[in-house]
């Protein structure tokens, strides 16, 4: 492999990366945004916020590119590769999401609303001061996933001309004939920035688990350990007192 080649490379790895960032945060803004709605007490905010989620989630994120891409123009709009595969991507994995940030407010224990409504807090102070700090760090671990599995699939992008890292790789191809090495290389690429996305997805939920006085899950597959009703000794979670 020349060093043309691996300049190719290197391009593509920092294009599928700004791809991979600005699909995340328009995903990150519409699963906020659709997840919370769909836990409003108006009935018409969860229908329409429903409605999304069920579109979105059940479009397939290759045609929705292409319809951005090669239809749209059709009405007056012209995006560039780059944006249709971010406005696809976002859109769709933000319906995804949705679903997590939904999940994760419902999962907050009912006494802690009832508090932050004893202490005459508005919805939308018990939405940021009690109720979101809780939801979270349990967004987090799933959020992570999403992440990975919206990096990979970038190399959608790549129908469309976009210079991410599938396309570099195709041209490299052409150009050497060696598909296995090419193809061995990519991957060996996208795995290295999906280990490096974990590792800042991990440190981030370490952070916001702190951030409520929880601590972080025991790694090595370790039982956690608890205190006993007489609170004098600490038992494993399911086991039995010797």
């Amino acid at each position: 492999m020349t060093g043309a080649l691996w300049e190719l490379f290197f391009q593509g790895v920092w294009i599928t990366v700004q791809l991979m960032v600005y699909s995340a945060a328009l995903a990150a803004a519409v699963a906020f945004g659709v997840g919370m709605a769909r836990t409003s007490r108006f009935r018409i905010v969860r229908f329409l916020s429903g409605a999304y989620m069920e579109i979105f989630r059940g479009m397939s994120a290759l045609v929705l590119m292409f319809w951005l891409f090669f239809a749209l123009p059709l009405l007056g709009w012209q995006l560039a590769g780059v944006w249709a595969g971010t406005l696809a991507l976002g859109l769709s994995y933000g319906a995804y999401g949705s679903e997590v940030v939904r999940g994760a407010l419902q999962a907050v224990a009912p006494a802690q609303r009832e508090a932050a409504v004893a202490l005459s807090f508005s919805p939308w102070q018990r939405m940021r001061k009690v109720i979101l700090p809780q939801a979270v760090p349990e967004m987090l671990p799933p959020f992570n996933n999403l992440l990975i599995e919206l990096l990979k699939c970038t190399a959608l992008a790549s129908l469309l001309s976009v210079g991410e890292l599938t396309f570099q790789a195709k041209l490299a191809r052409l150009s050497t004939g060696q598909s296995a090495q090419v193809y061995g290389i990519i991957l060996v690429l996208y795995f290295v920035i999906a280990f490096a996305v974990t590792r800042v997805m991990r440190l981030l939920e370490r952070r916001a688990k702190a951030s409520v006085g929880r601590a972080p899950e025991p790694s090595g597959g370790r039982i956690p350990r608890t205190l006993s009703a007489t609170g004098r000794e600490p038992l494993a979670t399911g086991g039995r007192k010797p």
